[in-house]
């Protein structure tokens, strides 16, 4: 699973969001959590899953790029439409998953190759 740098969370778990990321990372279980990943399927701009699906031992994440977290379904959908709404004001377009690839791409330029532990 690869999460985007700066990924969005819903006001109601935005002080919390390293710690749902960890959860989620180490299969902790977290009942009304909703990962809103790039879509996986053509056609999908986002796709929105439980977080206690990805705890399942052959789910498919290992490809997963996750955008946004938010607590509750209803919340988890209007996040994923501000995600939308974000990138189409940025870019102009829907093209949600090139649009985050990119600025992930941007991202991992940016980083040192590896961190001193001084």
């Amino acid at each position: 699973m690869i999460w985007y740098k700066d990924f969005y969370a819903g006001e109601s778990i935005a002080s919390k969001k390293k710690k749902v990321k960890w959860k989620i990372m180490h299969n902790a279980g977290q009942l009304d959590i909703y990962v809103i990943a790039l879509g996986s399927v053509e056609g999908n701009l986002l796709d929105i899953i439980p977080a206690w699906e990805l705890m399942q031992k052959h789910y498919p994440k290992w490809d997963m790029v996750v955008v946004g977290v938010d607590k509750g379904y209803d919340n988890a959908m209007e996040l994923a439409g501000k995600i939308v709404m974000d990138v189409y004001k940025e870019t102009g377009t829907f093209d949600v998953k090139e649009y985050f690839l990119e600025k992930h791409r941007e991202n991992l330029r940016k980083e040192p190759v590896w961190k001193s532990s001084y």
